[in-house]
């Protein structure tokens, strides 16, 4: 488990806010956060842990947020989602969220947190019994998915701020309703897993040339299992690494960057970024560390 926390003061030195992170080290940093100036106080924690080898083809991995706004004003955390639905167990409703295709945005108030399932692309298919696609920009109560199930595992999860308690409960839980094998779900995985590690793949066309598979099968395929198809994933995991390079430190260098990014030329990219942001990268704001469903 890797870790770390830390105080950024004031001018006044008080008050401070409080920041933690701890992650599984096969996890690694989250990508696709929308980065912001720290807020002049208040209390973050973000946690990822491991879900257990026996789901490996259904769940990514947990996440859980904490945060202490007391006093403080509210905080927008904000992201560019990737191509999974997340069930979401917080207060005062846990719902199962599908794929946002615009940037995923959230207001942090008061004291509480939320404990997130990170379902694999196609994983959660098996649990919906209906195209994954159907619940693009919406949201549904988990109990809609598990049933009554879901109640006990809510309650355990909103009684305590324990990682172990919660992941525990998590993995009881659906160790419990592994579903059978699919091997389309297995496709949907590795085919997502090979548009992020081929970073040059920029079309569908040209995904569809490498893996054999026709376009309309992978479209197919895609809305039924993964919940967003095989462009807009290609879209959004090439914004993805533009978001690394900016949280790199280094000055951009926006035309060439859109080139490697598979844009016809820096206006394309700079407006591509903007209808989904709202603002220009060139106007990104300072960072913060993740505090949203990654």
């Amino acid at each position: 488990m890797i870790g770390k926390t830390r105080q950024e003061p004031s001018v006044e030195q008080v008050p401070t806010v409080e920041v933690a992170e701890s992650f599984d080290p096969a996890l690694g940093q989250p990508r696709g956060v929308l980065r912001r100036p720290l807020p002049p106080a208040g209390k973050f924690r973000h946690a990822r842990r491991s879900a257990p080898p026996e789901l490996a083809s259904w769940i990514d991995h947990y996440w859980m947020v904490y945060w202490d706004l007391r006093g403080c004003e509210p905080r927008q955390v904000e992201t560019l989602p990737h191509p999974n639905v997340h069930v979401v167990f917080e207060a005062p409703e846990s719902r199962a969220w599908g794929i946002s295709t615009t940037k995923f945005s959230r207001l942090l108030e008061g004291k509480s947190h939320s404990f997130g399932i990170k379902f694999t692309p196609g994983g959660f298919f098996p649990f919906l019994s209906s195209s994954v696609s159907s619940l693009a920009n919406r949201s549904v109560p988990v109990r809609q998915i598990f049933g009554d199930a879901a109640c006990a595992i809510e309650q355990t999860i909103l009684a305590t701020e324990d990682e172990d308690e919660m992941t525990a409960a998590a993995n009881t839980f659906l160790l419990d309703r592994i579903p059978k094998p699919d091997k389309k779900v297995d496709e949907a995985r590795q085919l997502v897993a090979h548009i992020l590690r081929e970073r040059d793949i920029l079309t569908v066309e040209d995904f569809a040339a490498r893996t054999g598979i026709s376009v309309r099968s992978l479209q197919r395929l895609f809305s039924q299992y993964v919940g967003a198809s095989p462009k807009w994933v290609i879209r959004r995991y090439r914004l993805h690494e533009l978001l690394e390079q900016m949280h790199s430190g280094k000055r951009p260098d926006w035309a060439q960057l859109a080139v490697d990014l598979g844009y016809f030329d820096q206006a394309h990219l700079i407006n591509d970024f903007k209808s989904i942001v709202g603002y220009a990268p060139t106007e990104y704001p300072g960072l913060e560390p993740p505090c949203g469903p990654v």
